[in-house]
């Protein structure tokens, strides 16, 4: 269990260096570093066993509270209650001695952690079998490239038997068989109730992974729920460049200059007909249709289908397609259509629909604005429907 209650950090800024000698010496002159707010009241509350992730901007504080979270450093105000053994994979270099080697390394986090010789003993050949670095496991750190030491530092962490695992976008660094490998072994910790809290730009892991997710701005808790809302707000914001006081409703989220508004959409069967499930591999419509309520030079339209899981499957618009809509002004209505092929495997999804701006700036963009399902009567893994052959021979 993590609890964050009213936490805030404070850091004092300077023009010159002189000025933070002088605000240490007061008798001499005035203070003139000015206040930063890194973090502003921030209150949160991980289960046992949940896994919780923070998204947001660059600077808007996600990585000062975990350092917070994990002990590393203070809070001005407020404080952090946590249970259980805490490990912690932060930022490139946290924790590692450069001189030391990779297995000096792991011993020395491991004792730091409260384990003892004979269990850092026990759990080493795991570290290393995980983290697969070879024989530079027995040569100092500071030898190693930035892949090699967040493997180290990750295999480190997970096997230590930790009952809270804090994890800031460490994974960014790793190839992408690596990164793979690490996920499997965070959805192994999360079966086994271990609590974890994580930042990651990786939208679509945190979709995959976290129970709960908040959203930070500015140093402030800005929006919490369930994981694909506060990444759809997400995505808002980073297409307005400023957070919408829209709320989260209908588990979606609408958001754009409102150039253009989406007035109806649907997916058409084989038929013609507007259907909710389709036959995977069936030929589909998506329709939309749009009204413009300012004049408009070359707008995009685009979809999104995502899993159940609020990862991204497919998706497209009408740039990518080479499409060129023209010129519109405002009353005028567009109505386009996207016809594809439904190879898609047996499971249920969303449709996430949008009118752009030529340079990418949401018109009109509407999250998951529905939901289908896809039916096969193969069991097939996975997202998508190849349409499989199979040849064989025997003796050839």
């Amino acid at each position: 269990m993590v609890s964050v209650q009213h936490v805030s950090k404070v850091y004092t800024l300077f023009e010159r260096p002189t000025d933070r000698l002088v605000s240490l010496l007061p008798l001499i002159g005035e203070a003139r570093g000015r206040e930063f707010w890194a973090l502003r009241d921030v209150s949160l509350r991980v289960e046992p066993g949940e896994v919780f992730a923070l998204v947001g901007p660059n600077g808007s504080g996600k990585s000062t509270l975990l350092q917070i979270v994990a002990g590393i450093m203070q809070p001005t105000r407020g404080r952090v209650i946590s249970t259980g053994r805490v490990a912690a994979l932060l930022e490139l270099g946290a924790g590692f001695n450069p001189d030391f080697t990779g297995r000096e390394n792991v011993y020395l986090n491991g004792e730091i952690m409260g384990l003892s010789r004979a269990e850092v003993e026990t759990a080493f050949p795991k570290i290393a079998e995980f983290a697969g670095i070879g024989e530079f496991i027995d040569r100092p750190v500071k030898e190693y490239s930035s892949g090699m030491y967040v493997r180290l530092a990750f295999s480190t962490a997970i096997h230590v038997e930790p009952e809270v695992l804090i994890v800031d976008e460490a994974l960014a660094v790793g190839d992408a068989i690596f990164a793979n490998r690490c996920v499997r072994k965070l959805e192994e910790l999360k079966e086994r109730k271990v609590t974890i809290l994580f930042v990651s730009h990786d939208l679509g892991i945190v979709k995959r992974l976290a129970d709960r997710a908040a959203l930070m701005l500015h140093g402030e808790v800005v929006a919490m729920g369930k994981p694909s809302d506060i990444v759809n707000r997400y995505v808002g914001l980073v297409h307005e460049l400023h957070l919408r006081d829209a709320p989260l409703e209908g588990g979606s989220y609408r958001h754009g200059d409102g150039t253009s508004r989406i007035e109806s959409f649907a997916i058409l069967n084989s038929h013609g007909d507007e259907a909710t499930s389709f036959l995977s591999g069936e030929r589909a419509t998506i329709r939309i249709r749009a009204r413009f309520t300012k004049d408009c030079e070359s707008p995009t339209v685009g979809i999104l289908i995502r899993n159940r899981l609020g990862v991204d499957v497919y998706g497209t618009n009408t740039r990518v397609e080479q499409k060129e809509l023209g010129s519109y002004a405002a009353g005028d209505v567009l109505e386009i259509c996207f016809v594809l092929d439904c190879l898609l495997s047996r499971q249920e999804y969303t449709l996430t629909v949008a009118t752009q701006h030529a340079d990418g700036a949401s018109q009109d963009w509407i999250d998951d604005a529905l939901s289908f399902a896809v039916i096969d009567h193969r069991d097939t893994a996975g997202m998508i429907q190849l349409n499989t052959e199979i040849q064989w021979q025997r003796n050839p």
